[in-house]
C-alpha cells in the first residue's frame, strides 16, 4: 500500500491529538465497561492515518492504532498473527530459528516446504568460541527469513519476521534431552552467544531491525520429565548470578525485545505467571512481546491446578505480561472481557508492546527508508556463495579435537589407498527438532569420498551387521568411525507425545525435547571397540547434542573429534579436518563428567552442589573449554594496563600469545577469576573473557579482553544490587578451565 507522508499542519494537528487519543486508548477504558464485540467491522482505509506517519513518537502511533481496533481485533492479535488486515497492518508471525529458519512444511496450515541455510546445533555454534560468527549466522538467518516474507516467490506464505531464538538457557545437566538447543553451561559465554545471535538477527540499522528475535524459555529450564509443572527451586543470588544471565545480555547487550516464559516454576510459581515477568523482564529488561509456550496455559489448569478453567489461566497470564499466546485463549479472552475480568486497557497495555515490534521492523512504513524491505529480489539466498561461505566457516569452527596421540590427525592422503567409512552417523546429516531442511546437505561419506578422489577406495559399513565393519576395517589403511546420537530419537518424534513428554528413546543415551537422557552411556561404543580392534588406525568421530561418558575410547582410541549435528556441511568440514586443510580449534561448551555419580540429582537447581565447572567437585573425562590443536601455543607476559581496577572502570588484560608449531591455527584464550579473598561464597573459578585469535606459524600477538570491574560482581541478597567487591582478584588465562597456563592478582576497589 503506498502511502503519503502528512504536511507539516497535519503532523501537527496529529500530534496534538495524540495527547488526548493516547489517555484515552490506554487509560480511560478501564474505568468503563468492556464493550460487547460487535460484527466484524468494514475495512478502511488508513494510507493517511496518524500511525503511518513516521514523525510521530512510536507510542502515539500506536495509540492510533489501538484507537481503531475492535475488541475481537485486539484479543486476535494477541496470537502468533500479530495483523489487523482491516487496518492494512502486516503480521509479524514467527517461526523457530536457533540455527536456520525452520520451514519444514505443513499442509494443514498451508506453509510450503522451503529449504534455508541450517548451522550446527547451538552447542556446536557455541564450541567455535567466536562471537563475530555466531552474528554473521543470525544475520543469514534472518535476511532468508525477510526474503521468505517479502519476496513474490512465496507469495501467501506467513510471515516469519519474528524468530523463535537465540536459545538462552543453560546446559546445567548433561542428561538434559533439550541440551542440543542451548550453547553452554557458563553463563558468560552462553550471554556472549545469546547476544551475538540476538544483533545478528535484528541487524545494526539504527532504525528498523531486520528481524525480531525471541529468547527462549525463561527460566531455567532443563529438565524434561515432568517439565510441564516441575519447579525450578534456587536462590536470588543463583538468579542473578547465573540462570538469568544469558536473558539478561540479550536484552540489554543485544538489543533482543522478546521472549518466551518457560513450562516450570522458580521456587513454586509458574512462569508464566510469575510476577517477575512484569517487574523485571518488561519494567527493567523493556520486554515488547512476552509469549507463553506452547499448551503452557492448560498446563496451569491441567498439570499445575493452579486455576480451575482455561478462562482464569488465560486471564492471569494476560496480567503477568504475556502478550503471545501459544495455546487455547480467544473465545477465553472474550468471555473475560463481557464479565468484566479483564477490561479493553489490559487488551490495550500488552498490545501497545507488541506494536513496538511491529514499528521497529517498519512494517508500516513506507518501504524506501527502510533497507531490510528491500530484501524481496533476486536468487534466494541460501542459494548464493555468501551465506554458504557463513555456513562452512561454522561448520569448520565448531569441530573440537579432543585427543590426538602421537599425531594421529591429520591423516595424510599419501599413503593412503582404502579407506573405511563406518557407523549410523557416516552417511546422515540429521534433522532436529528446531531444524530446518538445507539447500544440500554433505555427509561424512560424500565429504571424505570428495577430499580423497576417485583413486582411493572407500569401505562403507552402517554397522556391524554381519561383520561388515570388521570387514571393512579390515580392508582399509585406515578406519573412521563415526557415531553419536539421535536428535529426535528416530522419525517419528511428533507422534510420540505422551502426557509427561515424549516417550522414551530406545537408545536410553538419547534425549529430546519432552524426555532426559536415562545415561550418559554411548551404546555404540561397543562399535567403536570392533572397528578398532580390526584396525588399530581409527579414527573415532563423535557426532552428538550432548556429552557421553567415553571413558574407554579416551583410554584406547587414538583419535577422537566431537562436532555437534545439523549443519549442511558437516560431512565438508570434517573432512577438511581429518586430511589437515583445516586446523580444528573448537572448544567444549560442557564439562564432561567421567561417570552419572559425578553428578547431582536431576531436578536439584543449585549448581553449587557440584554442577559446572565452576563447582564440579570430581575430575571431569574433559573440562569445560578443552579442545586440542594440530599445532601448539605459549602464552606469556599476562598482565593489566592498570594495578587497581575501580568498581566502575575496566581493565585491559593483556598476555602474548605465540604459535609454536608448524601449522597455522587458532588459540582460544580463556580468561578466569577466582576470588581467594572474598567475604561471600564464590566459585572456584569463573570465565570472564575470551578471544579467538588465528595465528600463523612462529606468528606472536598481543591479545587483549576487557574486562569491566561489573563482570566481576556478586549479588548482593541484603541489599538486592550487585556489588563489586573490594577485594584481591586472582585472574587466570589457559586453554580451557584446568589447563591454566598463567596468573597473577589484581586489585579491585
Amino acid at each position: 500500500m503506498k502511502t503519503t507522508p502528512m504536511t507539516p499542519p497535519l503532523r501537527a494537528i496529529a500530534a496534538a491529538a495524540f495527547t488526548v487519543a493516547l489517555c484515552t486508548s490506554l487509560t480511560a477504558t478501564a474505568q468503563a465497561p468492556a464493550k460487547p464485540a460487535d460484527a466484524p467491522a468494514a475495512p478502511i482505509d488508513t494510507s493517511h492515518a496518524p500511525f503511518r506517519d513516521t514523525h510521530l513518537a512510536a507510542q502515539a502511533r500506536i495509540a492510533n492504532i489501538l484507537s481503531l481496533m475492535t475488541p475481537d481485533e485486539k484479543i486476535a492479535a494477541l496470537s502468533t498473527d500479530s495483523g489487523v488486515p482491516r487496518l492494512g497492518i502486516p503480521s509479524f508471525g514467527g517461526t523457530e530459528g536457533i540455527h536456520g529458519v525452520v520451514r519444514r512444511g505443513d499442509q494443514e496450515f498451508q506453509k510450503e516446504r522451503i529449504t534455508t541455510t541450517q548451522f550446527p546445533q547451538p552447542p556446536g555454534m557455541g564450541a567455535s568460541w567466536d562471537p563475530a560468527l555466531v552474528k554473521q549466522a543470525g544475520a543469514v538467518q534472518s535476511t532468508e527469513a525477510r526474503y521468505i516474507t517479502q519476496s513474490a516467490r512465496y507469495a501467501g506464505q506467513a510471515p516469519i519476521l519474528m524468530q523463535w531464538g537465540p536459545q538462552a538457557d543453560l546446559a546445567r545437566d548433561p542428561r538434559w534431552g533439550r541440551s542440543e538447543e542451548v550453547y553452554s553451561e557458563d553463563p558468560f559465554l552462553a550471554g556472549t552467544m545469546v547476544t551475538a545471535f540476538a544483533q545478528g538477527i535484528q541487524g545494526d540499522d539504527p532504525t528498523y531491525w531486520r528481524g525480531a528475535a525471541l529468547m527462549k524459555h525463561f527460566l531455567a529450564n532443563s529438565n524434561e520429565n515432568g517439565r510441564g509443572n516441575s519447579t525450578s527451586d534456587f536462590d536470588d543470588r543463583l538468579f542473578w548470578e547465573y540462570y538469568s544471565v544469558p536473558f539478561r545480555m540479550g536484552f540489554q547487550d543485544g538489543g533482543a525485545r522478546g521472549v518466551m516464559a518457560s513450562y516450570n516454576a522458580w521456587n513454586g510459581t509458574p512462569m508464566g505467571v510469575h510476577p517477575i515477568l512484569n517487574s523485571l523482564v518488561i519494567g527493567q529488561w523493556d520486554a515488547d512481546v512476552v509469549s507463553s509456550d506452547g499448551g503452557a496455559i492448560g498446563n496451569l489448569v491441567k498439570l499445575y491446578q493452579r486455576y480451575p478453567t482455561q478462562k482464569e489461566a488465560a486471564v492471569a497470564a494476560l496480567k503477568a505480561g504475556i502478550n503471545q499466546y501459544l495455546d487455547t485463549y480467544k473465545d477465553e479472552l472474550k468471555a473475560a472481557l463481557q464479565d468484566g475480568s479483564i477490561t479493553e486497557s489490559d487488551l490495550d497495555t500488552a498490545l501497545a508492546r507488541k506494536f513496538k515490534v511491529t514499528l521497529k521492523l517498519g512494517l508500516v512504513d513506507p518501504p524506501q527508508g527502510n533497507r531490510y524491505a528491500a530484501i524481496k529480489d533476486g536468487p534466494e539466498p541460501w542459494q548464493g556463495a555468501e551465506h554458504k561461505a557463513v555456513s562452512m566457516h561454522m561448520a569448520l569452527e565448531s569441530i573440537v579435537l579432543m585427543k590426538n596421540d602421537r599425531h594421529a590427525l591429520p591423516l595424510s592422503r599419501t599413503g593412503i589407498k582404502s579407506i573405511a567409512v563406518i557407523g549410523p552417523q557416516a552417511d546422515s546429516v540429521h534433522w532436529d527438532w528446531y531444524g530446518g531442511i538445507p539447500p544440500y546437505k554433505v555427509t561424512a561419506l560424500d565429504g571424505i569420498k570428495a577430499a580423497l578422489g576417485s583413486n582411493v577406495k572407500v569401505n562403507y559399513a552402517f554397522d556391524n551387521a554381519g561383520g561388515a565393519a570388521v570387514q571393512a576395517a579390515r580392508a582399509s589403511d585406515v578406519a573412521v568411525v563415526l557415531v553419536g546420537n539421535d536428535p529426535t530419537c528416530g522419525p517419528n518424534m511428533a507422534h510420540e507425545w505422551s502426557a509427561d513428554g515424549t516417550k522414551p528413546c530406545a537408545d536410553p543415551g538419547d534425549g529430546r525435547e519432552g524426555r532426559d537422557r536415562a545415561t550418559l552411556a554411548l551404546a555404540q561404543e561397543a562399535l567403536v571397540k570392533q572397528v578398532l580392534a580390526a584396525n588399530p588406525r581409527t579414527v573415532m568421530v563423535l557426532v552428538s547434542s550432548f556429552p557421553y561418558t567415553i571413558n574407554w575410547s579416551k583410554q584406547h582410541v587414538p583419535a577422537i573429534l566431537q562436532m555437534a549435528h545439523a549443519s549442511q556441511d558437516q560431512g565438508a568440514a570434517l573432512a577438511q579436518v581429518l586430511f589437515g586443510d583445516y586446523n580444528p580449534g573448537g572448544k567444549l561448551v560442557e564439562t564432561w563428567p567421567a561417570s552419572e555419580a559425578q553428578l547431582p540429582p536431576m531436578l536439584d537447581y543449585d549448581i553449587r552442589h557440584g554442577r559446572t565447572y565452576m563447582y564440579f567437585k570430581a575430575t571431569p573425562l574433559f573440562p569445560f573449554g578443552h579442545g586440542l590443536s594440530y599445532t601448539s601455543f605459549s602464552y606469556a607476559n599476562l598482565r593489566t594496563d592498570r594495578a587497581l581496577l575501580a568498581s566502575a572502570a575496566t581493565a585491559d588484560v593483556q598476555v602474548d600469545v605465540r604459535n609454536t608449531g608448524k601449522t597455522g591455527g587458532d588459540s582460544v584464550v580463556q580468561l578466569y577469576a577466582a576470588w581467594p579473598k572474598s567475604k561471600v561464597a564464590r566459585p572456584r573459578q569463573m570465565l570472564v573473557g575470551f578471544q579467538r585469535v588465528h595465528l600463523q606459524p612462529g606468528e606472536r600477538r598481543t591479545v587483549h579482553i576487557a574486562l569491566p570491574a561489573s563482570r566481576l560482581a556478586y549479588w548482593n541478597e541484603k541489599t538486592g544490587a550487585f556489588e563489586v567487591e573490594a577485594a584481591p582478584v586472582k585472574l587466570m588465562v589457559g586453554e580451557s578451565s584446568s589447563d591454566i597456563k598463567l596468573s597473577r592478582a589484581l586489585d579491585v576497589r
